[in-house]
């Protein structure tokens, strides 16, 4: 088995709802969004995150402005609609479930003694 693999995939689960939280807190232009990814050790390239975001947007999710700049061409700053604010609750809903499930899970609290098992 693939640790690389496993642990990209499991990246891969949790992006989506990692760049709405970001998003959820203002207007953002996407190279912020990859500094803070970054910045919490959760690298994101160009070519993931631009398709997420029109993916995002197309959904109803997203929408975004165009803003002049002044050392280029303009910037599109993405924020999140009444829709998408409406998804993010339920996404953040879903995830504390999660995390409260996995961290249960995983808790030294959790482990089976070999003197616990029901003898049949």
């Amino acid at each position: 088995m693939d640790i690389q693999n496993t642990q990209s995939q499991m990246r891969k689960g949790i992006l989506e709802f990692c760049i709405l939280s970001i998003i959820r807190h203002g207007e953002v232009y996407p190279g912020d969004i990859t500094d803070k990814m970054k910045a919490a050790n959760l690298h994101t390239l160009e070519g993931t995150l631009y398709p997420l975001l029109t993916r995002l947007k197309n959904a109803g999710l997203l929408t975004y402005r165009w803003v002049e700049s002044s050392g280029g061409p303009p910037r599109k700053y993405f924020s999140m609609t009444e829709k998408g604010l409406q998804f993010y609750d339920e996404l953040e809903r879903t995830w504390n479930e999660l995390a409260d499930a996995v961290s249960t899970l995983t808790s030294k609290s959790m482990e089976i003694h070999p003197e616990e098992i029901p003898q049949t």
